[in-house]
């Protein structure tokens, strides 16, 4: 019988400055080599579980801390971080906030040589690591030129360097696309397979549900539920729609291969006439390159197929009082179309037209308002309330209440945002949002950390902005979201048009099939 690596006896915990505990008399055990998924709501202690067993509770996030805690028969509160840096590794939500190089080869090796390894055996488990993962295209690149699950390769092989005997994931998958999704299963059926000892908090279920050995649902810091593998993957729709859990079933894949074969010179195809005065939103000349030369971007028309263009829109009609949804695959332009569109990026020209009124350069930022896939980079105030406030033209408590309550986070109104999770940090970008009231609204990955019944709330919330008047654009990799709440689905592929499409909802916000 196999010996308990992770013990987890009676432990209570709240965060320095919290009001209340997030977890509450837990225990668990995770046998060695065993997969466990933790899961359940957002901001319900799944993170919290990580941080212990990595020891960045105590050490790191400092609170209230009762019970007891060991890792391989070391007690977390006395043996400090750099210890547990070759027993212990973690794959963070945001790989980016693990990164300590520039480079993809300066990251992989970091571990390693961290610390004390002999050169020659850092190089040898650099090459190890680089072959098994099949990763030898994304040698010698910056980090800050990587897709989103390029940098989620980059960290697992990271952590894989480290040949540690514990991995961690923390929503491994929430930014990725499915292919890039495939690939973290890979990864991770290679590590089981070498007996490592794997612990995942995840929302997404169904790459997984074959690969656990047993999962632990979570609900107000407390251990509700807990199935083996088997008896998980066997459990109907229903039941986990009660769970309000995403489900286990494999989507479809988003974005097939459209070919652009549908893209004319104008832009891309629709299925119905928008260009009719008043009838859409128009976008033209929208030309960006992360490879900026001086004279590039001030020409009027450019080649289509000119290699250093990341962008290239000549003429796209959006329709109006509509959720889109803005599809492709990691690293193809959909974050970047987003940031031209609002006006965030100075060197992008182009022109919005909206109700015989032409908006260029700066004056889209007053048109618009973006929620990033970081929503770190846009938290400013010391509360929840102060930075929704903070987005109102005309100031309202009762506005700002009734949208906090309608995301869930009205209890929070009083937190520094900084010190919620990484869903309830997602919710608190979009209501200021929503409190911005801006005639374009563009969320970059709003659902991704999110459980399955706050997505159902997203998805009602961005129908409703849509119902007032507005016009929603929403970059996203959850087909979950776009049954629920889209009414068009924009294909991008390698900063083109591939196809705008109507769409009808499958499944109502409530849950019930439409």
């Amino acid at each position: 019988m196999k010996e308990n690596i992770i013990e987890i006896e009676r432990v209570s915990f709240r965060y320095k400055g919290s009001a209340e505990g997030l977890l509450e008399d837990v225990s668990l055990r995770v046998k060695k080599g065993e997969l466990l998924l933790l899961t359940g709501a957002s901001g319900s202690g799944k993170t919290t579980i990580i941080r212990l067993i990595n020891g960045l509770i105590p050490h790191y996030y400092p609170g209230e801390l009762a019970g007891s805690v060991t890792v391989a028969g070391r007690d977390i509160r006395r043996t400090e971080l750099y210890e547990l840096a070759g027993l212990v590794g973690t794959v963070f939500q945001n790989p980016r906030s693990q990164f300590f190089s520039v480079d993809t080869d300066g990251e992989i090796v970091f571990g390693p040589e961290n610390i004390g390894l002999a050169p020659e055996e850092i190089l040898r488990r650099k090459q190890k690591v680089v072959r098994e993962m099949h990763i030898e295209k994304l040698l010698d690149k910056s980090l800050f030129a990587l897709s989103g699950g390029e940098k989620q390769r980059i960290a697992c092989a990271s952590v894989s360097a480290l040949l540690p005997e514990v991995i961690l994931l923390d929503e491994p998958s929430s930014n990725l696309d499915q292919n890039a999704i495939e690939n973290l299963r890979e990864e991770i059926k290679r590590w089981k397979a070498q007996g490592k000892t794997i612990v995942i908090s995840e929302h997404r279920l169904w790459y997984l549900k074959d690969l656990v050995d047993r999962v632990l649902y979570m609900d107000a810091g407390v251990v509700r539920r807990e199935w083996s593998g088997r008896d998980f993957a066997a459990m109907g729709s229903d039941e986990i729609r009660a769970l309000r859990l995403r489900p286990l079933a494999a989507p479809e894949l988003l974005a097939p291969d459209c070919g652009l074969a549908c893209a004319g010179k104008d832009g891309c195809a629709m299925t119905e006439d928008l260009s009719e005065p008043g009838g859409g939103i128009v976008l033209r000349d929208f030309y960006f390159s992360y490879h900026r030369k001086p004279y590039l971007l001030r020409k009027k028309r450019f080649a289509e197929n000119d290699p250093m263009l990341s962008l290239r829109i000549a003429r796209l009609v959006l329709p109006k009082q509509a959720v889109v949804a803005v599809i492709g695959s990691n690293g193809t332009g959909k974050s970047t179309f987003l940031k031209c569109v609002c006006g965030l990026v100075k060197d992008c020209g182009g022109s919005i037209e909206l109700d015989g009124k032409i908006y260029r350069g700066k004056d889209r930022l007053k048109l618009s308002y973006l929620v990033m896939q970081d929503v770190n980079h846009q938290l400013f105030t010391d509360s929840v309330e102060a930075e929704v406030l903070l987005s109102m033209r005309e100031k309202s408590g009762a506005r700002y209440a009734a949208i906090l309550e309608s995301l869930g986070i009205l209890a929070y109104k009083d937190k520094h945002p900084m010190a919620l999770s990484g869903g309830q940090k997602q919710r608190v970008a979009i209501a200021s949002a929503i409190a911005a009231d801006a005639r374009l609204m563009l969320f970059d990955e709003p659902t991704s950390g999110l459980d399955f019944s706050h997505m159902e709330k997203v998805g009602a919330l961005l129908k409703s902005i849509a119902a007032q008047g507005n016009t929603v654009l929403v970059a996203t990799h959850d087909p979950e979201l776009i049954e629920l709440c889209c009414d068009y689905i924009l294909c991008i592929e390698n900063g083109k048009l591939g196809y705008l499409k109507k769409t009808r909802p499958r499944i109502g916000v409530d849950g019930v099939s439409a």
